[in-house]
């Protein structure tokens, strides 16, 4: 059976990346979360003390440190997906954090950490049999997927997944607080200059707003067994 590329786009929170793991372990493709990558280096720069007061970034002592960032995953046997480390740290549960999430935006708007960590995904990905999701995944890294999907739902069901996903890891949440990143979030991603978020012109839009998992997991591997098969 040929080997395909499946792009999956869409807005923070809306489980793509769920789904993108799902499928990959089901048909036996990498995963790659590149949010997993812009929230490593978000990581870093909070660590590093590169966000002024207000929020922005120093972006000059961001440049000057990107070739100290390395983003790895290495798979999990136990959870039958990737795990992400950065500098050989693992860091899956720092970087899902509301901290990070607040300041992701801003990091993966800069045009020199877009193009690093996407020819890092080209790279990845240039041998097929890939499953990656993202927001320009379809538009910029791979524009010639055979498959893409863009994934939406509404920004209160979007910010419930957030907090029920923050409250079952025991980490703290807050409804309002999530709902106004999740807008801003939307917003920011929509409104860049370099690689904005949008629907690629041959992308299969996916509204899951009233889907369950196993319902989107259903309907993503029926998209790819249509294509490999046609």
């Amino acid at each position: 059976m040929k080997k395909i590329t499946i792009a999956i786009d869409g807005h923070s929170s809306c489980g793509k990346s769920t789904m993108a793991k799902d499928l990959a372990r089901e048909i036996g493709y990498v995963y790659v979360d590149t949010g997993a990558m812009y929230r490593s280096v978000t990581l870093y720069a909070l660590r590093k003390g590169l966000f002024e007061d207000d929020g922005s970034v120093k972006t000059e002592a961001l440049e000057q440190e990107m070739p100290n960032i390395h983003i790895s995953f290495q798979f999990n046997p136990e959870t039958g997906r990737p795990d992400t480390y950065l500098n050989g740290e693992y860091v899956e549960k720092e970087i899902r954090s509301l901290e990070v999430s607040s300041h992701v935006s801003p990091i993966a708007a800069i045009g020199f950490v877009r193009r690093a960590l996407v020819a890092q995904q080209q790279q990845m990905g240039k041998d097929k049999g890939v499953v990656m999701d993202g927001r320009d995944i379809g538009t910029v890294v791979f524009p010639d997927a055979e498959l893409k999907v863009f994934v939406t739902a509404s920004a209160k069901v979007r910010a419930q997944r957030r907090y029920d996903e923050l409250q079952a890891k025991g980490m703290p949440a807050d409804f309002d607080d999530i709902l106004k990143n999740v807008e801003e979030r939307d917003y920011i991603d929509s409104h860049r200059e370099e690689s904005p978020l949008r629907q690629a012109e041959d992308a299969i839009l996916l509204d899951n707003s009233e889907m369950t998992i196993p319902e989107q997991k259903a309907w993503l591997l029926e998209q790819y067994n249509r294509i490999v098969s046609a």
